[in-house]
């Protein structure tokens, strides 16, 4: 018998990630932490473990080795499998040629071969940068319902940001009729996720095809789509309306860690019935010391809280020493903040020190914007980081 895989899928996760500036100086953006406990290529994992597939390949290229380090086996998320399982796709020498992925589409027709020994019938094609929990099984049976031979998941955007996306205009039955890439005038506000099932035997084909083609930008949203419609091939468009967020910004990460807090939370990450796994590091119990208070915060373990902390997201082993406080900010793992020091408003990445009295970050209302510190760097004692400012340097006395 044949052994095969009804459904596989490919998780583009190789992104520079420009617009995240200091914090993905050093890692791919899907490696970035989220929520506390979690990296952003935490959610499309999950999402396949839970929907039921079990074959994923990891396409990285852009600073992969935290990343490759953080999946591992993939045994955080059950996908440490004997036939399937996660498996890691960096670009390769072949015999005759070598090239860094040129495109989403080049980057899956450069993967064709992981995907065959698969045989699978569709192909699922993610992205590693977005923050959303969603059942895949759902849309394959969708795709496979319509016999379809596209289906692109869509969530309606308001009007003013549909231009940032890829547009799709439908029929009331929901095939797609016209795919407009970022259009300065959107005709409707149904915008393209960036996740995509294939009937695999059609994707084979245009990826072919898009790799002969010198004027191709080798891109699924620029060419394989609108090939595959001008051809006449049928494609769906799959509803969404559940929460999702491209998190490829300074300010939609901000956002979308904001959304975990509240006593009702925009997105909800401790439901039982849809979990999101991760490879939590060791660590103690988190702990608040007598002079310590916490406010409508997520506090991880292994912190020590003796300062104050208020509407903010703390990764693992933060410290936050007495008389310093922490308010309406991402604090990643290992990051110590000393006594007296004052954090507003503000992303400070892993393994960083904000030395006694400094000030990083200002009040959201002063319009200056959320300020970003670099991993791995340190700041020295009463120094003054205004909003907006992006630091991937120590900081030193009389540079403030």
């Amino acid at each position: 018998m044949i052994r095969k895989k009804k459904c596989v899928a490919m998780l583009l996760a190789g992104g520079q990630g420009s617009r995240l500036y200091a914090l993905t100086n050093n890692i791919a953006k899907p490696a970035v932490s989220f929520g506390g406990k979690y990296r952003i290529i935490d959610f499309p994992l999950s999402n396949c473990v839970n929907s039921g597939i079990d074959t994923v390949g990891v396409l990285t290229q852009y600073q992969p080795l935290i990343l490759n380090d953080y999946i591992g086996n993939g045994q955080p998320w059950d996908l440490d499998r004997t036939f399937g399982g996660v498996h890691i796709l960096s670009p390769y020498q072949g015999k005759h040629s070598s090239d860094w992925y040129k495109g989403t589409a080049n980057a899956i027709y450069q993967n064709m071969h992981f995907i065959k020994q698969f045989n699978p019938d569709y192909v699922l094609i993610l992205s590693g940068d977005h923050i959303y929990k969603m059942n895949y099984a759902t849309m394959l049976n969708y795709h496979i319902l319509n016999g379809a031979d596209c289906t692109i998941a869509a969530i309606d955007v308001p009007i003013e940001e549909a231009s940032r996306f890829g547009i799709l205009n439908t029929n009331p039955d929901g095939t797609i009729y016209e795919f407009e890439e970022k259009p300065k005038k959107p005709k409707s506000t149904l915008a393209s996720m960036g996740i995509y099932i294939f009937s695999a035997q059609k994707l084979y084909k245009y990826l072919e095809e898009d790799s002969m083609n010198e004027k191709s930008n080798n891109d699924f949203g620029k060419d394989i789509l609108p090939k595959m419609l001008a051809d006449g091939e049928k494609m769906m468009a799959y509803s969404f309306s559940g929460y999702w967020k491209d998190v490829g910004t300074i300010d939609s990460l901000y956002e979308a860690n904001m959304d975990l807090l509240g006593d009702t939370p925009c997105f909800d990450v401790t439901d039982t019935s849809w979990k999101i796994h991760s490879r939590s590091p060791l660590a103690p119990p988190h702990h608040i010391g007598e002079t310590g208070k916490v406010n409508n915060s997520i506090v991880m373990s292994g912190c020590e809280i003796d300062g104050t902390v208020e509407n903010s997201v703390l990764a693992s082993s933060v410290i936050v020493k007495k008389g310093a406080t922490v308010k309406n900010s991402i604090i990643m793992a290992d990051v110590v903040i000393e006594e007296g020091a004052q954090i507003e408003y503000s992303i400070i990445d892993e393994n960083t020190v904000i030395n006694a009295g400094s000030k990083i970050g200002e009040p959201k209302e002063n319009g200056k914007g959320i300020a970003v510190l670099s991993r791995n760097i340190s700041v020295a004692e009463n120094s003054v980081i205004e909003g907006g400012a992006m630091i991937d340097k120590d900081v030193v006395k009389g540079e403030n």
